[in-house]
């Protein structure tokens, strides 16, 4: 929200269907909930709220594909409802994948994520009407990137693009779909397309964006009337990758895992500080960061198990530094923020050292001598992560008026 406001860019914050749901996801927050908690944020940095718009990431049956199809999407368009009511207006629908009671041995049939895509809209739609604005405030998404969300898993060979005649088919099975349930309004309301744009990244490195292999995927949304792409999983990709995407009519770039790998080794560092100036000390007076965030993981290895691979010593150096930060989900653990509290208190009024700035974290180091910024460590944190985000604070840098919007995935 600094950053925004300050970059004078409209703010728009999303949630997966994974991380908030009727159910609480694994954030434990229903819709409502993650709206109160935005506004809360909104309120202590203040920020009007009016100017964040808050969409919902892959709203469908995703996190209940287990379950037979006529359950999971009574729970996904409920979970469409809810987010609705709760004030999201921006919904990416996406129905991709196989349900429960699906062929297992053969993809699922084009046609029938369409009409799951347009069931899902329907619910949104009567959800709106509730609100009495006859849903002339929501913006609908279609389509769904492979592989999924969150980086690609360890062995995964590498990403391709859409295919054009792809591209094409879907969107007009999903037309035809929204008609054949009297959408037609909503439809006009559809205003971008998930497409596989060849970047992504993973625990090996980045897959850099080319304007080459997406050549025709920008030729065909330059001849649609209202459509443009939004491009998922953009992490870790150079700003002038990301100013060469929206050029080719990725109009919403969307990062997570970038913004929570800055904090990350923004706090990691703070810790290094922390034992320099510590020396000499009981090591029982120091945060102890590192080892409480090592042993939630242990404990609980959902989050990073399956997304990493190789000997124990590779596995620890992919949960601490992967791209894909699966160190992400353990930041709340109880022992986690007790030594992040600690580090806090112990940097606290503290004088660091610009030559101990500049080992750590050199390029606030530059920034602390220019006179543009405190070294104090939240101070250092923040402008770690302003740092990424200004990557595509200069890619969405059009004229005003432009469409293009950063998102910032929790």
């Amino acid at each position: 929200m600094v950053h925004t406001h300050r970059a004078g860019l409209p703010l728009l914050i999303e949630s997966t269907c994974n991380q908030v749901n009727q159910f609480g996801g694994y954030t434990g927050l229903t819709p409502a909930g993650f709206i109160d908690f935005l506004n809360g944020i909104a309120g202590r940095e203040g920020f009007d709220p009016r100017q964040v718009l808050v969409g919902g990431d892959h709203l469908g049956p995703g996190p209940w594909q287990g379950e037979a199809a006529a359950a999971a999407m009574d729970k996904a368009c409920q979970l469409v409802r809810e987010c609705v009511l709760a004030g999201y207006t921006k919904l990416h629908l996406d129905a991709s994948m196989r349900l429960g009671d699906d062929p297992p041995d053969r993809p699922l049939d084009p046609g029938l994520i369409a009409r799951r895509t347009a069931e899902l809209a329907q619910a949104a739609e009567a959800a709106a009407g509730q609100l009495g604005d006859g849903g002339e405030s929501l913006r609908y998404v279609i389509g769904s990137e492979v592989p999924p969300p969150g980086g690609i898993q360890a062995g995964h060979a590498g990403v391709s693009v859409t295919a054009t005649a792809d591209l094409a088919e879907t969107v007009e099975l999903t037309r035809r779909a929204f008609e054949h349930l009297g959408l037609q309004k909503a439809w006009e309301r559809v205003v971008a397309v998930v497409v596989e744009a060849g970047v992504e990244y993973g625990e090996q490195g980045v897959f850099a964006y080319e304007r080459g292999q997406a050549a025709g995927l920008a030729s065909w949304i330059a001849g649609q009337e209202r459509l443009v792409f939004e491009a998922h999983s953009t992490d870790y990709q150079a700003p002038e990758a990301l100013r060469w995407m929206v050029a080719d009519h990725f109009a919403i770039l969307k990062v997570g895992p970038a913004l929570t790998f800055a904090f990350r080794e923004a706090v990691f560092a703070l810790e290094n500080i922390e034992a320099e100036l510590l020396v000499g000390q009981r090591a029982g007076e120091r945060c102890g960061l590192r080892q409480a965030l090592e042993e939630a993981m242990l404990r609980n290895p959902a989050y990073w198990e399956k997304y990493t691979r190789g000997d124990e010593e590779q596995r620890r150096l992919a949960r601490l530094y992967g791209l894909s930060d699966r160190a992400r989900y353990y930041w709340p653990d109880p022992g986690v923020q007790a030594a992040l509290g600690r580090l806090m208190r112990n940097l606290a009024g503290v004088e660091i050292p610009i030559g101990l700035v500049s080992q750590y974290l050199p390029g606030q180091a530059r920034r602390v001598l220019s006179g543009e910024l405190d070294a104090a460590p939240q101070a250092m944190i923040a402008d770690k992560i302003e740092a990424v985000l200004a990557g595509y604070a200069y890619a969405c840098g059009e004229p005003e008026g432009s469409t293009n919007y950063t998102n910032y995935e929790i």
